[in-house]
């Protein structure tokens, strides 16, 4: 009886194993996997365990022999029961062993939010998924369930993944997030609602930007957004470019939280409590990064195209300029509009950096349509460079 198949793609292996591996069958799986092994020669390896049911300490010897031949092999696609046994055993230490996941569908239900690396849908009363876009996000989600659960540590209202599920050929965290609702949302039903999102969105940043983060556990945006500066050196006049990479060299290195996509779709009410979602992005670093990707967010990516925010936040772009203002005068504890344009201006160019270099990636002076944005938000940045000597408040 086969009980292993094998799958060759170019230099990628797998050995499929099928069915119970024991002491009755161990010596001839052995002998299969070897005979494949001197076969393919050279050749990275993958074990696939989907369709094992069990495995004794006969069958894990196999697999340590596989290993001394194929020390970088790995196991994928493992039932809980198996991987149990190999968690037990010390293999889950000794090599990657990763999980066979869970499909589910989304189809047909309901978008409650929405990030720079994925989306959230309810997918029953009591639970909702992040589905990611990356169809590789593994690494992606490890890492936000990681920085998720030090935030929550730290004092953060958040949601802990409680599983990994694959969703339309990627993956997905699932969270237990009972009724709740986007502030998106509540600002998409009633404008009446405006006050209490403004409140909520302000006290939570707030919150998030007293956090003091221990050394290390976080990445630095001071370090990331320096480095973003030499796609603009042949797009700016040289001295426009020189005073603005001294501007944003001398942005003081700072430990306490941001966020990095802090907008509408992001904060989730959960009856009174605001949860923050989507946590991939956290870093430390002065506020005015934070206010220069939630500039992008509610004025910046649309400026050019103000139908286009109902899209991306369910209302329209005059509601969000609303809304910018009035948090920014709430968080700031100040209604004087020369302060508010102050931080606007100063958020606009870092934003403007940001967009500019995401554009440029793909290869958007080439494009026509990516190119008006490009002009458009060189001409911003130049003239509030003109206008500034600092871009802190």
């Amino acid at each position: 009886m086969e009980q292993v198949k094998v799958v060759r793609k170019l230099e990628a292996l797998t050995l499929q194993l099928l069915g119970r591996i024991d002491t009755n069958n161990a010596a001839e799986i052995e002998s299969q996997c070897n005979a494949i092994l001197d076969e393919n020669k050279g050749t990275s390896l993958t074990i696939d365990a989907s369709d094992l049911e069990y495995i004794s300490s006969a069958g894990l010897r196999v697999l340590l022999k596989i290993r001394k031949r194929h020390p970088n092999m790995r196991i994928v696609q493992v039932s809980s029961k198996i991987y149990e046994i190999l968690d037990m055993t010390g293999f889950t230490k000794m090599l990657p062993v990763e999980r066979a996941y869970k499909e589910i569908s989304i189809e047909g239900c309901e978008k409650i939010g929405e990030g720079a690396n994925g989306e959230v849908y309810r997918i029953d009363p009591e639970t909702v998924v992040k589905t990611y876009r990356n169809p590789d996000s593994l690494e992606e989600i490890r890492h936000e369930r990681d920085v998720a659960r030090e935030a929550f540590i730290l004092g953060i209202p958040t949601a802990i993944s409680y599983d990994i599920v694959r969703v339309d050929g990627s993956y997905g965290s699932v969270f237990e997030l009972l009724n709740a609702t986007s502030l998106s949302k509540l600002l998409a039903r009633s404008e009446d609602n405006l006050d209490y999102c403004v409140d909520q969105f302000v006290s939570l940043l707030k919150l998030i930007h007293e956090t003091e983060v221990p050394e290390g556990l976080l990445p630095d945006l001071r370090e990331e957004v320096i480095s973003w500066m030499p796609s603009l050196e042949n797009l700016l006049p040289q001295d426009a470019y020189n005073k603005m990479l001294a501007m944003v060299t001398a942005i003081p290195q700072d430990n306490h939280m941001i966020h990095g996509d802090y907008h509408t779709k992001n904060i989730l009410m959960q009856g009174d409590e605001a949860l923050l979602i989507d946590m991939d992005t956290l870093a430390v670093g002065h506020p005015i990064y934070e206010f220069a990707f939630m500039f992008n967010a509610f004025l910046g990516y649309n400026e050019l195209t103000p139908e286009g925010l109902f899209d991306f936040l369910g209302f329209s772009y005059e509601l969000s300029e609303r809304f910018w203002k009035k948090a920014l005068a709430q968080y700031l504890g100040t209604d004087d509009p020369a302060k508010i344009q102050e931080v606007t201006d100063k958020a606009r160019v870092i934003g403007s950096l940001r967009m500019i270099r995401r554009f440029l990636r793909r290869d958007g002076l080439d494009n026509p349509d990516d190119r008006r944005y490009i002009d458009h938000w060189l001409a911003a940045m130049t003239e509030m460079i003109e206008k500034y000597d600092e871009l802190t408040f």
